[in-house]
This record gives structure tokens, C-alpha cells and sequence, in this order.
């Protein structure tokens, strides 16, 4: 016997039809990306996706066409992520600042067939243009712009297509199982991976990001997405912002500390997600300007680990809580978020700062488990670490064009991370596998004393990587950014983890750069540093 309820597909055009029904006078801020501000509402956003699912029909797309985009956060990239998915296409976010090579790769990997560009982005394009296999028609993110024609002749124009599209077109009725989005992995060894979300997949990831204890947006927030819109749909904040009507501000190219504390302070965000190199230049430009950033309740914080130095300072500072989150890619990318528990409002205030200062709890929807090399559960007792893995409602089966056996492992994804686990179920990501230290059989987390250095008050920026020792196999070595107007000694700086580490752990040196290489969602990239730094204690 069956239950006598109604059966509907789970697709993203829901979302934007709720936000249309219910919010559509919401406010939606966005920064342009070739200047000016505007200011539009989920209406709006509505009408304009419509037309333009109306408009990619009409060019003679088939369904399931990949559409790509190489933009920033704002209103139009926001309209193509209901407009492209919902029309029956698949919306696939690419991100910039790859290797031109990489670019091609997978502009031709996942036949992208119309490709939507933001300006600055222009002279990138054409430079790949003739390499691309499959791309039929390059839209610009503006109106008509005869220089952005000149340099990619036959170009259109996405406001013209927006024109010729129905803002009452209506969405049609999919499998919820039908591919809706694209995000390949950043490819840190070999070709990037591509990651296939389904419509239904996405739209579990949208509750599970709404729930109480995840990010939890609602009606009544004012949200700023930092982290980029080709960086795993930014964390799912646009579906989940739909989904509740919750309001935004999308913050175009400029992502530095004052652009930023600007509109949280202009714009009364309420809640920032990002990575936590962004809140360290927000930080600092706060305590520069002697701003209040009163309207600020939270930030989420996930890609890396966020210094506890820097929870702390945004609690006892400005009142913001700090979420940690984390995921990956593969997740879609939300898989545990940092709430507390009732039991620990008996605790010590001071444990329960330490207890939020890990990677949470997983969410409803996602099922974590520590393994040891031969597959074997660990306990969860808190200390004992091995591989973190994962499956789930919204976590990859396989990477597109491979199969399940190639991505999976006795139906678990190997997530890449070293981690433990507690009763409770929370996490505690002690570093990437590729970047744990091993020091005379030994593990060494780069992850704890990067919290331990960038709380110095002389530093701004810290890396830990492993060095080859010729007793040790691998030490740890210290690479560090000052901090402006700072002049610490090595010394100086190693005398800092006296009392917060075991003192086989300190590292063996410190050397001070310039800048620390990241990549675009704001990680570290370690292989430069060792491929830089990695032999410093021989000879």
C-alpha cells in the first residue's frame, strides 16, 4: 500500500517560483561588475530567469546543454542560476583564475555550447576562443558593448536576450533526477573532475543548508555571498536564499576588506559566507576604520580551517558568531556545520568557545565515518584519526563522464582529509592527507599550528608545510607573512607555541615571504611552497 499524498519533482525552478510567489519584493543588491550599483528584488530575478530559459529555447539549445558561466556574484549570474537549470540546461560555473589550459580542458571536457562572461574576462576568452570544440554562441554579461564585440566578434549580449526571452514562460516539468549543474574540482594533480548535480540534489542540499542548526537563513536575513558563485554554487546560498526569501547582496569583483565592510555596514548585512583569509582582511580593515559592523550576526566560514584566534576576536570584538562549516565539491558542498548542543550550555563558557572551534556536526542528509587503511571503522572517541568519507543524499556517485567504481570505495567517497570524530559526532579536520607532516612515524597537524601562528599578533599570514629531514623524514617548517609595520624575529615567533604544543612538534624554522600563494576559493597552495621550500633543511 502506497501513501495518498502528493507526489511533486524536487527541481530548482521551485525555488525561484516560491521566491517569485511569496518574496517578490525582497531586496536583491548587486555591485556591477563594469561599475555602479543596482538594486533589484526576487520578482525580478524571477521574470528575468524566465526569459531567459525562454531565450536559450529559442536559440535551439537541446536539453541538458551545458551553458557555462566565468563570472562574479551578481544579479545576472544569480538570474542564470534558476534561468539555465530551470529551462532544462545544465548551469556550469567555471572558475577564472585556472590555467588557461585548464580552462580549455573543461570548457571542452563538458561541451559547453553557450558561454556567459563577465567583461573582465574578455580578453581570457579570447585568447582560448579557437581551442574551444563545442561552443556555439559567447554571451556578454551587459548590454550592448562595441569594444567587448570588437574583440569577440559575433558575440551577443545578454540583456538583448533577456529582451527577446518570456518573462511568463513556463518552467517546464523535469525529472527531478535531471542534471541541473556543473562545478569541476580545482585539479591540484592531473585534469579537473567534474561534479553533476541533479535538481533534486539540490534542492535536499537547500533544506539541509536552512535547517536550525546548519546555516540557517530565513526571511528576515540580509545575506552576503563572498565566496564566488563558481566556487560549488556558493555553498548552495543562492537555492537557500530563494528558498526562504532571505535577502542579498551580491558583491561583485571587489572583494578586499573595505568593499566589503562597505556594504556590510551600507546594506545592514546580516549574515557572510566566505573563506577565512576574506574575514581576516574584513578584520583588519574594522579595526582600522574603528567600525562597528552592528548589523552583523553571523559569519560561516569554511574552505580551510578559520584560526580560533579569529572566532575569538569576532565574538568578544563585534558580537558575530562564527559558524564553521565544511564540504567539498563533491558535497554539493555542504556536509557538517559547528552548532552546539543543548548539554553544552552547562559547560564552562571557555569549553564552549573550544567546542565550536572544530568543523561540526554532520547534517541531516550526510553520514561521515573515520576508516583506517584497511577499511575499518575507528572509534569515535574524539583523538583517534584516520580518513574522513562520506555518502549521502546530495554527495557524488561518480564524476561525470567516469563511473561509480572509479569514484567510490565500498560506497563511501574518500574525502581526502584526515579527521577524528567525538560521541556527539563532531569533526575535526586535522589536515589534507597530502599535507599531514610525518616526523619519525609520527603525525604532525600543518592545520594546529597554523592556528597556533597566525594568532601572533606580528603575523599576518601563516603556512606550515612538511620539510625533508634526513633523521626525521619530514619536519615542519613555518611560512610566514608579517604583519604591516612588524618586524618579528624567527625566534620570536617559535617562542610563541611554548605551552600550546608538544615540543617535538614546533617547527624547525621559520622563513618569512612576502604573500602566500592561494587559489581562487582562498587555499593555500602548499605544493608551491614545497616545491619552494621543501628541501630548506638540507645541507
Amino acid at each position: 500500500m502506497l501513501g495518498q499524498m502528493m507526489s511533486k519533482p524536487l527541481l530548482i525552478s521551485s525555488l525561484i517560483e516560491h521566491a517569485e510567489r511569496y518574496h517578490a519584493e525582497a531586496q536583491i543588491h548587486s555591485v556591477n561588475t563594469g561599475g555602479g550599483i543596482e538594486e533589484t528584488s526576487w520578482g525580478q530575478v524571477a521574470r528575468n530567469a524566465r526569459a531567459m530559459a525562454s531565450a536559450l529555447t529559442a536559440l535551439g539549445l537541446e536539453p541538458q546543454a551545458r551553458c557555462g558561466t566565468i563570472a562574479w556574484n551578481n544579479r545576472r549570474h544569480l538570474e542564470l542560476y534558476f534561468g539555465v537549470s530551470g529551462g532544462g540546461f545544465v548551469c556550469h560555473t567555471i572558475n577564472p583564475r585556472l590555467f588557461p589550459e585548464q580552462l580549455v580542458y573543461i570548457l571542452n571536457h563538458a561541451e559547453d555550447k553557450v558561454l556567459f562572461i563577465d567583461k573582465t574576462f574578455v580578453p581570457l576568452v579570447a585568447a582560448i576562443r579557437d581551442k574551444l570544440e563545442h561552443l556555439d554562441h559567447i554571451v556578454l554579461m551587459e548590454g550592448h558593448d562595441a569594444e567587448a564585440e570588437q574583440a569577440l566578434p559575433g558575440l551577443k549580449f545578454y540583456d538583448d536576450l533577456v529582451a527577446s526571452g518570456d518573462p511568463a514562460f513556463p518552467w517546464p516539468e523535469l525529472d527531478e533526477n535531471t542534471a541541473s549543474s556543473l562545478c569541476y574540482t580545482s585539479g591540484t594533480t592531473g585534469n579537473p573532475k567534474g561534479v553533476l548535480y541533479s535538481h533534486r540534489s539540490t534542492v535536499l542540499h537547500s533544506f539541509a543548508v536552512n535547517f536550525a542548526d546548519s546555516i540557517s537563513f530565513s526571511a528576515a536575513d540580509i545575506v552576503l555571498p563572498v565566496v564566488p558563485m563558481f566556487h560549488v554554487n556558493a555553498w548552495g546560498a543562492p537555492y537557500a536564499c530563494a528558498q526562504v526569501g532571505a535577502r542579498m547582496v551580491m558583491p561583485g569583483p571587489g572583494l578586499d576588506g573595505p568593499s566589503l565592510l562597505g556594504l556590510i555596514e551600507n546594506q545592514n548585512v546580516t549574515v557572510a559566507l566566505g573563506v577565512p583569509t576574506i574575514w581576516l582582511g574584513l578584520y583588519g580593515e574594522a579595526k582600522k576604520t574603528g567600525a562597528k559592523m552592528a548589523s552583523l550576526q553571523r559569519t560561516v566560514v569554511g574552505g580551510s580551517a578559520c584560526p580560533p584566534s579569529l572566532i575569538t576576536a569576532f565574538r568578544e570584538e563585534y558580537n558575530v558568531d562564527t559558524i564553521h562549516a565544511w564540504g567539498m565539491t563533491e558535497m554539493s558542498p555542504i556536509g557538517s556545520v559547528n552548532r552546539p548542543l543543548a548539554k553544552h550550555g552547562d559547560l564552562p563558557v571557555e569549553e564552549q568557545h573550544k567546542l565550536r572551534e572544530n568543523q561540526g556536526r554532520p547534517v541531516y542528509g550526510v553520514e561521515l565515518e573515520i576508516l583506517d587503511e584497511s577499511g575499518a571503522p575507528l572509534p569515535h572517541d574524539g583523538e583517534t584519526q584516520g580518513d574522513l568519507v562520506t555518502r549521502g543524499y546530495w554527495i557524488v556517485d561518480s564524476y561525470f563522464r567516469s563511473s561509480t567504481e572509479e569514484t567510490l570505495e565500498n560506497g563511501w567517497f574518500h574525502t581526502g582529509d584526515v579527521a577524528t570524530m567525538d560521541a556527539d559526532g563532531y569533526v575535526t579536520i586535522r589536515d589534507r592527507s597530502k599535507d599531514i607532516i610525518k616526523s619519525g612515524g609520527e603525525w604532525i597537524s600543518s592545520v594546529e599550528l597554523e592556528n597556533i601562528a597566525i594568532a601572533h599578533p606580528d603575523l599576518a599570514d601563516a603556512a606550515v608545510i612538511g620539510a625533508t629531514h634526513e633523521k626525521w623524514d619530514e619536519r615542519p617548517i613555518l611560512i610566514a607573512v608579517k604583519a604591516e609595520g612588524a618586524d618579528p624575529a624567527e625566534a620570536d615567533v617559535l617562542a610563541f607555541f611554548d605551552g600550546k604544543i608538544a615540543k617535538w612538534q614546533v617547527p624547525d624554522r621559520v622563513v618569512f615571504t612576502d604573500v602566500l600563494p592561494r587559489n581562487a576559493t582562498g587555499k593555500v597552495l602548499k605544493r608551491n611552497l614545497r616545491d619552494e621550500f621543501g628541501k630548506i633543511l638540507l645541507g
